[in-house]
């Protein structure tokens, strides 16, 4: 199934809830009454409290989201990770994370994924329109793409959002994913989460930490929505693929340990 077409109009939605009138007790004539009122206002106000101090919580937790990456390369955080040059995106060097990339013999990469364990993500970049985002739009079609081919899908909230989790049929059977989707300056990057990590966050930390850590490259040139910032192997790459082209397997993708 073809994740990205060509983009196209979609009806904007909303979810409505309806507005829920305040309950206003009648005065009460009788002092004892009154106290009692001034009682349950004096217990509405710590809890108004309690739920601002909730609010600002989840404000706080928010906004540390919003520090979190991918970044864009402009913005990049003054850090000193070592990151893997793949052109429009670079990878983080995480402990126990294996970098797996399939290129042809001119270095040209077909798809990145990211392993730890029994857990890997897929990711990709892909150019957006400079005033809005599409994951709205890409996670409906998704959703409905993936239901049409016998899917299980459902939309969670996340720390990116809302995603898209599920079963999914695969020619290897049934398996379990998350969609993530993050909008950037004129770019879109997608995650697929596959494995533990796909049914729990908390299976591959060091996963969630490459995404947050990622910084994305997306040139001044202009492109179609939705086409795939191009990606390159580093040139020590490919002079070591190409090297290896005559190997009897045929094989061309290449592997690269992100590791340490």
């Amino acid at each position: 199934m073809s994740l990205f077409r060509r983009r196209r109009s979609a009806e904007d939605s909303a979810d409505l809830a309806d507005d829920a009138e305040p309950t206003v007790a009648d005065d009460a004539d009788e002092p004892d009454d009154a106290e009692e009122s001034d009682a349950a206002d004096d217990a509405a106000d710590v809890d108004d409290t309690d739920d601002a101090d909730d609010s600002d919580e989840d404000d706080d937790e928010a906004g540390e989201r919003a520090e979190a990456g991918p970044y864009d390369v402009d913005d990049a955080p003054d850090d000193d990770l070592e990151r893997l040059d793949l052109g429009s995106l670079k990878i983080p060097a995480m402990p126990g994370v294996e970098v797996q990339i399939q290129a042809n013999e001119q270095g040209e990469i077909a798809a990145v994924a990211l392993i730890a364990g029994n857990s890997a993500v897929q990711v990709g970049a892909f150019a957006a329109p400079r005033t809005e985002g599409i994951w709205d739009e890409v996670r409906a079609e998704l959703r409905t793409g993936l239901t049409a081919e016998g899917g299980k899908v459902r939309e969670e909230s996340g720390p990116y959002g809302r995603e898209l989790a599920g079963r999914i049929a695969t020619p290897d059977g049934p398996q379990d994913v998350r969609f993530v989707g993050i909008d950037g300056p004129r770019w879109f990057v997608r995650a697929v989460f596959h494995g533990a990590v796909a049914t729990d966050r908390s299976a591959a930390p060091q996963l969630i930490e490459c995404l947050e850590n990622m910084l994305v490259e997306r040139g001044k040139e202009a492109m179609p929505v939705r086409e795939p910032l191009p990606l390159q192997l580093p040139p020590e790459a490919v002079a070591q693929q190409q090297a290896e082209a005559g190997d009897a397997d045929g094989t061309d993708g290449s592997q690269v340990d992100g590791g340490r």
